[in-house]
């Protein structure tokens, strides 16, 4: 987790796919993807996941890129967390490789699932042969302040960072409370979000909520905070707040370990 911080000051959304150059994903960087998937940590190691990396015409999205990360997962509790956990170590990784990446909600591909599984979302991906055409600042992206996202004191290198995650319609659903360790919420605004329909704002935001405790445990761990996590059933309901983790973190180490040094 540690390796991927960085990816995270340089990631952006290609919406779409141009002036990024003529480079080609060789087939060896393809073979390493599907490597770097069974690496990854899962949220849930009980759940199976698998992924397929197909052409464009097997799906329906037509960004510009080379490919589509297609991303099954078994119909589990708390399987669009994982997949959400898991897409953005995947998304990181990639965005490391100098491939740019575009989480893609509405596209579906166009084939059957593997046996027991059912498709989630897809990842779109094109070389990038130009850096600078990832992002270059960060902290320009647009983002709710830190107030409304994070309640209590908060964590130097970790609580303003993770604003920064990425999410359907930038929507940003996460909510944390600091007190006697860290509450992650999953927030629901009522209605539709950007372009989501209100029936499948659950859907993608659960996903979201992956992808936020993806970047909070990267930050935590580059920081050199150690952790223990607690997962909740989310089943996607529309209450305004729903508990999707519990966080004991021991920043005192960190500090003792510094002295120490």
């Amino acid at each position: 987790m540690k390796d991927l911080y960085n990816a995270i000051y340089k990631r952006k959304s290609f919406h779409q796919f141009r002036n990024v150059g003529d480079g080609k994903i060789t087939e060896a960087e393809l073979a390493r993807i599907m490597e770097a998937w069974q690496a990854f940590t899962p949220l849930d190691p009980d759940i199976r996941t698998e992924i397929r990396i197909v052409t464009n015409e097997r799906s329906t999205c037509r960004r510009g890129q080379e490919y589509c990360v297609l991303m099954y997962s078994e119909p589990k509790d708390g399987y669009l967390q994982n997949i959400g956990y898991l897409g953005e170590q995947l998304d990181l990784y990639l965005v490391s490789q100098n491939i740019g990446t575009l989480w893609y909600g509405i596209g579906k591909p166009k084939e059957d699932p593997p046996a027991g599984m059912i498709y989630v979302i897809m990842i779109a991906i094109r070389k990038v042969a130009d850096a600078s055409a990832f992002r270059k600042d960060m902290f320009a992206s647009k983002r709710l302040p830190l107030g409304e996202l994070w309640q209590g004191e908060t964590i130097p290198g970790v609580s303003e960072i993770v604003r920064f995650t990425p999410s359907a319609c930038n929507s940003q659903p996460w909510r944390v409370t600091n007190e006697d360790g860290l509450t992650v919420y999953r927030h629901r605004k009522p209605g539709r979000v950007g372009i989501m329909p209100a029936k499948l704002v659950p859907y993608y935001n659960r996903i979201d909520m992956g992808i936020f405790m993806c970047f909070l445990d990267i930050c935590l761990a580059h920081e050199g905070i150690q952790y223990e996590r607690e997962l909740f059933t989310d089943a996607g309901g529309e209450e305004e707040i729903t508990l999707n983790a519990r966080y004991k973190v021991y920043v005192a180490e960190k500090k003792k370990a510094k002295q120490l040094n």
